[in-house]
């Protein structure tokens, strides 16, 4: 199990990219579009850069559903390997079963 100030600050950050979003997308449309002055540009560059760091999608660390561990995890499922190998081991993902040869 991960320390649970890593989750919650993890949740927090998921939080703040859902929140600042829109702004965030409007704001880069701005200062990408070559069309727009170049003070306009540079403002709102300015303007992002004033927004929360931990607004940005980057920063979320990709973790598991369960335990919250933050390696091995697969995108598909949002499950650690470790989590994903026991719930399959209980037959209770749909489809997969333990290997045997």
């Amino acid at each position: 199990m991960a320390k649970t100030s890593q989750i919650n600050r993890n949740k927090k950050r998921e939080k703040l990219v859902a929140q600042y979003a829109a702004k965030r997308a409007e704001l880069k449309k701005t200062a990408e579009d070559m069309k727009v002055p170049a003070e306009e540009r540079f403002a709102a560059r300015l303007k992002l850069a004033k927004l929360p760091r931990n607004s940005s999608k980057v920063r979320i660390h990709h973790r598991c559903e369960l335990s919250g561990r933050p390696k091995g995890y697969y995108r598909k499922l949002k499950l650690s390997r470790i989590a994903l190998r026991s719930l399959s081991n209980f037959g209770q993902i749909p489809g997969m079963t333990k290997a045997s040869w």
